[in-house]
């Protein structure tokens, strides 16, 4: 008999079939997952961080730091008195409750965050001192050159301890201010001078929300900048310096007559970077060698910084180490580790002096003290907790330094080296192996090595180097990997044993061997920057995407398990945020400079002036500065004081920074008649104008560097790089306009 298909009775593996009389087997239900199984397992996560809740007090040190410096206005001294009691409270109680694990690293973490802010407060109130206003008088500044500082693009320039400028008072005067000379005699460090410039405040941000070079001049002591209007002169001062001063300008001139001596060995080509990497003086690189190494992705050879501190403690420690195990006498006697770790923290504080302890390599010094004083009482001296005690150490000294990018790009770039180190397996190694296959089993294994931890460090400091540079070096990770081994195994060996050996007379051939691999990197940086696609400009995201990924790195970094991976899209924020609006305007906060946004380009009505200011915009919003006058005359009618538009341009915008000399007859009518902006550098306009928006040298005083962006014909929407500042101690300076 058949059965057909409606008559078969599908049943459950294991269930009777009905009317045999058995009863049918139950069985468990399918487990379903549900919100009490993923709550338990986000726990068990949770539970597997252990002591690693330590490693996030740093961040959240840096976290209130950096709320502190995104205030508009200034907050009262007894807040920072204030938070640094209660953070004082808050760590008392998470001792007390120290039983409940998650509750105590809250409260830990939260006293870490009042702690940044307060401590920010504090050192801004330590650092308070004297800044020149803005005066177009001439002045004549008397004082004691304290060092040669980097270049600008008017020429050298001098750091200055001034005894007296002009007739301002004495507690009006900064304790340090920059002056760039126009050529001739280059003073050394040390000699007193006397010279006639024009000081005023440091330079506000070249665009608003770009960064603020003013804050950092205000923790650097500077409180002035000018330029020099003739030579340096003698000065025969009155008084000595402070005691600190003279102590501080002979390490300077002993830092900058070697930097001469290690330029004349190797000449300017290769001597100039020899000297930035030795003594931190960049001042013989020449241009077209900087450009190179730019776009090259190499630029961070230049300044003294973690790689620098790095491959020079380590050779020192290698060397003693070696030293002390080849004498079987001392070595049966002394701790070798700890003997040669001794030596090697005494030669970064030695060329932390060398370089001139700049912040970047203060910050590297400090991060290599605590590595190898981690070795010095039998800690691991590579490790997440010894980075996060030197994060905490810096911020604690310099609470500023979280505003600044080479800190943010340092500590990335390492935190993400050492996650890696966490997680890379060390190859198994046979045990009776031929040489030569050891050779290439080590060669292999140092490739890989060195191209996981160039594209991990190069990953790590891509968002800053996009957000904050808007640069992207596409064969930066090559050239790293290439240059690796010429630095650390020739060029910084060279140098350091050159710099020793050099005031004995006896440097020359290690600063050979030096010059040679400098030749070679140098070689590798213009192939690479002279390759197709070398460097691409990428504009700025939003202003929150740069703490958005430097939250998602180090959430990466520091989580264990796989809800780390919940940061990759955080680190991406500067990729994948919307790119903010391009403005159609953009003017210096002098009115004496204007871009206009048209296509991809920034057209420059002046080239010539403000250059490096319109370059950082154009870049910042993702432009390309045209900085020939053949592509502003096709749009603009410019003379040498004004410019009007053309039918052709992009956007209706006139200037005119004629200041004391007038436009000729029917200029100014014209500038009106034809524009929807006009801009102007004088304070006010010279007669009535019909244009929608006319701006004037008055508006730029109060407000600084401006964007705008035009809403409709008749309707203009402007932002101030003021507003975005705020009012701070670093914002205020009196404007006798």
């Amino acid at each position: 008999m058949t059965t057909g298909l409606s008559d078969i009775e599908l049943r459950e593996p294991g269930e009777a079939a009905a009317g045999a009389g058995a009863a049918p087997i139950s069985t468990p239900p399918k487990a379903r997952p549900s919100f009490a199984a993923a709550g338990a397992w986000i726990g068990e996560q949770i539970e597997k961080q252990g002591e690693r809740w330590t490693l996030w007090s740093p961040v959240a040190f840096g976290c209130g730091a950096g709320l502190y410096f995104t205030l508009l206005r200034e907050p009262q001294v007894w807040v920072g008195f204030a938070g640094v009691a209660v953070a004082a409270a808050v760590l008392l109680g998470a001792s007390r409750w120290s039983r409940a694990r998650a509750l105590t690293a809250l409260l830990v973490l939260l006293a870490c965050g009042l702690g940044g802010f307060s401590m920010a407060k504090l050192r801004t109130e330590g650092a308070k001192a004297p800044v020149a206003g803005v005066d177009t008088h001439p002045q004549r500044l008397e004082g004691w050159v304290v060092d040669i500082v980097s270049p600008g693009q008017g020429g050298p320039r001098l750091l200055v301890a001034p005894y007296r400028i002009g007739d301002w008072a004495p507690a009006a005067t900064p304790i340090r201010v920059r002056v760039t000379l126009r050529g001739g005699y280059l003073p050394a460090p040390g000699e007193p001078i006397r010279l006639l410039a024009v000081i005023n405040t440091p330079p506000q941000p070249a665009s608003p929300g770009s960064y603020d070079f003013a804050r950092d001049a205000f923790f650097q002591s500077v409180g002035g900048v000018g330029f020099a209007l003739g030579p340096v002169q003698t000065w025969y001062p009155p008084d000595l310096p402070p005691a600190r001063l003279r102590l501080t300008m002979r390490i300077n001139a002993l830092r900058w007559a070697l930097t001469r001596r290690i330029v004349d060995t190797l000449g300017i080509q290769s001597g100039g970077l020899a000297a930035a990497m030795t003594t931190g003086h960049d001042a013989f690189i020449p241009k077209n060698e900087v450009n190179d190494l730019r776009a090259a992705g190499l630029a961070h050879i230049i300044s003294i910084s973690g790689l620098h501190m790095a491959i020079v403690g380590g050779f020192v420690f290698a060397i003693a180490r070696f030293g002390i195990a080849a004498w079987p006498w001392l070595a049966l006697r002394v701790p070798g580790k700890k003997v040669a770790a001794a030596f090697a923290l005494a030669s970064v504080l030695a060329y932390l002096v060398l370089s001139g302890w700049p912040p970047p390599a203060e910050r590297s010094a400090v991060t290599a003290a605590v590595a190898f004083g981690a070795i010095l009482v039998d800690r691991q001296a590579i490790s997440l907790h010894a980075l996060a005690l030197a994060a905490l150490v810096v911020l604690l000294l310099q609470p500023e330094a979280v505003t600044q990018p080479g800190f943010q790009m340092s500590f990335a770039a390492t935190a993400a080296l050492v996650a890696l180190a966490e997680v890379w397996r060390h190859p198994v190694r046979e045990i009776n192996t031929p040489w030569p296959i050891k050779i290439l089993q080590g060669l292999w294994t140092w490739t890989l090595a060195g191209a996981a931890a160039s594209f991990v460090a190069g990953t790590a400091t891509g968002p800053f180097a996009m957000q904050d540079f808007n640069r992207v070096s596409t064969w930066g990770l090559i050239s790293n990997m290439v240059t690796e081994p010429i630095s650390g195994f020739l060029m910084m060996p060279g140098l350091a044993i050159g710099a020793v050996l050099a005031p004995f007379g006896l440097g020359k051939w290690p600063l050979e061997v030096a010059g040679f691999a400098i030749d070679l990197m140098n070689r590798v940086a213009h192939i690479a920057a002279n390759a197709p696609y070398a460097q691409l400009n990428v504009a700025s995201g939003p202003n929150w995407s740069l703490p958005a990924a430097f939250l998602g790195l180090l959430w990466l970094c520091l989580w264990k398990g796989r809800l780390r991976w919940l940061g990759l899209p955080l680190a991406l924020a500067v990729n994948l945020a919307p790119k903010p609006p391009i403005p159609d305007v953009w003017v210096d906060g002098a009115g004496s400079a204007v871009a206009v946004h048209g296509g991809k380009d920034a057209i420059l009505f002046r080239p010539d002036v403000k250059l490096f200011g319109a370059e950082l915009w154009a870049r910042r919003r993702g432009l390309v500065p045209q900085e020939s006058d053949t592509v502003r005359d096709a749009s603009y009618d410019c003379d040498h004081w004004s410019c009007t538009p053309l039918a052709t341009a992009p956007v209706k915008v006139a200037a005119a920074w004629n200041m004391k000399r007038p436009l000729k007859d029917g200029r100014f009518a014209q500038m009106c008649g034809s524009s929807e902006v006009v801009i102007l550098r004088n304070d006010e306009a010279p007669e009535a104008c019909a244009a929608p928006l006319v701006l004037t040298g008055a508006d730029f005083a109060r407000g600084g560097s401006a964007e705008l962006f035009r809403e409709s014909p008749t309707k203009w929407r402007i932002v101030w790089a003021q507003d975005a500042r705020g009012r701070r101690p670093w914002t205020w300076g009196p404007d006798p306009r």
